[in-house]
């Protein structure tokens, strides 16, 4: 790319914005033109996305993204625009119970990693596990074995996954755009086919008059996107196949350059310096004790210490109470017992606290817009339009309905960011189409509408997952979704036709020998071409 080319793609796509809204307004002032409940109402997002996806800069792109939704929402009128945007928009979000939640979690995670660093363990237990993880590909599998294990909830998973294996990556000289994929590859995929997760508990919840972790627990084996998903990983590590602009990264890396754009070779070693070798129990025992408190402290909300069961406690837990609460105590007895164990001075301990907030200033930042961008989408009406094409096409297409209804949930997710808001707004409509008519019909349905809102949240810039997993992965975060969005495609494609073939089987076997057969194929075909290059 020629050295001006980044400031004239900017400039062009502000142009571009610009003319979009001077148009909207026209129409929208002088027609009466109608935005709400339409398929303008999906115009933030998607404005929001493609300017982040072609100038690289995604705090401008999702504050024009919010301004867009923000203008719509009061009809161009200024002083309403600027209401729009900062008290029903950022205020709003800010003051959400279950966000604060989410973000408060986030510091602790980014103060806890920090502590680890500064005691050495993470340096540890990259030592540690060179003499055991003897290669690249051994590498990403325990990554990828890591991920798998942790499945009670996706926000967790990317940044423990991410502070653990961190230093065992940098080891073999992985690219952290590929940790990055790695890590948002065993968070939302793993998370959605496990039956005690908070994803499991989400889901369950919309299934109104039947037994909803029954129903969960049915739509695991069509849940195509999730399973082809992990397939993929299996064989794209142990092939050793890249492509896309994860090439680039990993033939970078294999070099020396671990990050491609955004951080300097001179940046990067200044990271690493100063690094001491402690202990591994330095590193071992947080992570246990984190897993340990926020298990406990998730059933804790959902009432496992009063009358319920575990499954029942986790189906009705509120994971960002639990998350905040079992981290926090986490926080404290980690310090507590390096300070047992004289791994850091108390004042050291403490300095590592604002340290670990500045780590995830960044990610807050983005999650923050996200968020409020969600907002503006959800009061333009956005899930009633989608709603009402669903309902539309499920008359007289019923056994092509779950490929359409993965399409749907796909774009739904990408333009949202948000797998939850999708599964809200769909599965009621599937429930409320086959039930009582076709329960095998409606298990398929429900599953193909889970694995296109993981798709399509897998793929978004503005997903808190694919934001947590790039700071799990401490990744440039447009790196991430660039590099990520042809390997996630790639299982989208095959998912589509999959579901094509479930709709008219109704055999989640042979569906799935048939996806996995043309995925093998599809990499295959892909390794032949990187070989002849």
């Amino acid at each position: 790319m020629k050295k001006g080319e980044p400031k004239t793609l900017t400039y062009l796509s502000l142009v571009a914005v610009v003319l979009v809204l001077a148009g909207l307004a026209y129409a929208v002032v002088h027609n009466h033109m109608p935005v709400k409940e339409t398929a303008w109402a999906l115009t933030p997002p998607v404005i929001a996305i493609a300017l982040a996806l072609i100038t690289k800069e995604v705090y401008s792109s999702l504050f024009l993204g919010i301004l867009t939704g923000a203008f719509l929402n009061a009809g161009f009128d200024l002083v309403g625009t600027l209401n729009q945007v900062f008290q029903e928009g950022l205020l709003t979000v800010l003051s959400d119970k279950w966000n604060v939640g989410i973000l408060i979690f986030l510091v602790i995670l980014g103060m806890m990693v920090q502590l680890m660093n500064r005691t050495g363990g993470s340096a540890a237990f990259g030592q540690w596990a060179s003499t055991h993880i003897k290669s690249r590909a051994g590498a990403q599998l325990a990554t990828m074995l890591l991920g798998c294990l942790i499945f009670i909830d996706d926000y967790f998973n990317c940044l423990t996954v991410g502070s653990v294996m961190r230093p065992v990556t940098d080891k073999y000289n992985i690219s952290r755009a590929k940790l990055a994929y790695l890590i948002d590859s065993t968070a939302a995929p793993v998370c959605i086919i496990a039956p005690i997760s908070s994803w499991a508990a989400a889901v369950s919840g919309f299934v109104k008059g039947e037994n909803g972790i029954s129903i969960f627990v049915q739509s695991i084996p069509y849940n195509f996107y999730a399973l082809l998903t992990l397939a993929m990983m299996v064989i794209i590590i142990l092939l050793g196949i890249d492509y896309g602009p994860m090439k680039v990264h990993e033939d970078n890396a294999r070099q020396g350059d671990l990050f491609t754009t955004g951080i300097t070779e001179e940046a990067a070693e200044t990271m690493r310096k100063g690094e001491k070798i402690g202990s591994v129990i330095d590193l071992v025992l947080p992570i246990v004790m984190l897993i340990i408190c926020c298990v406990i402290g998730m059933i804790y909300t959902g009432g496992f210490f009063e009358d319920k069961g575990f499954v029942d406690a986790f189906a009705n837990s509120d994971a960002s109470v639990g998350l905040v609460l079992g981290s926090a105590v986490a926080l404290i007895i980690t310090v507590a017992f390096y300070l047992v164990r004289q791994s850091l001075p108390f004042a050291e301990c403490m300095d590592c606290l604002p340290e670990g907030f500045k780590q995830m200033v960044s990610a807050m930042l983005i999650l923050s817009f996200a968020w409020a961008l969600k907002a503006m989408t959800d009061s333009l009406g956005a899930a009633k339009y989608v709603a009402s094409v669903v309902e539309g096409s499920a008359g007289n297409l019923m056994n092509f309905l779950p490929a359409i209804i993965f399409l749907i949930a796909v774009f739904l997710a990408f333009a949202s960011g948000t797998s939850w808001g999708t599964f809200g707004i769909l599965i009621p409509i599937v429930v409320s189409c086959f039930q009582g008519v076709d329960h095998q019909m409606m298990i398929i349905s429900i599953s193909a509408c889970m694995a296109g809102a993981v798709c399509g949240d897998h793929c978004s810039p503005i997903s808190d997952t694919t934001i947590m997993s790039s700071a799990g992965a401490q990744c440039i975060h447009l790196n991430h979704v660039t590099t990520q969005i042809p390997y996630a495609m790639t299982v989208a494609v095959v998912s589509f036709f999959t579901y094509l073939v479930a709709g008219f089987s109704k055999s989640a076997l042979v569906s799935l020998i048939f996806g996995i057969v043309i995925l093998c194929m599809g990499l295959m075909a892909m390794r032949r071409r990187n070989l002849q290059q």
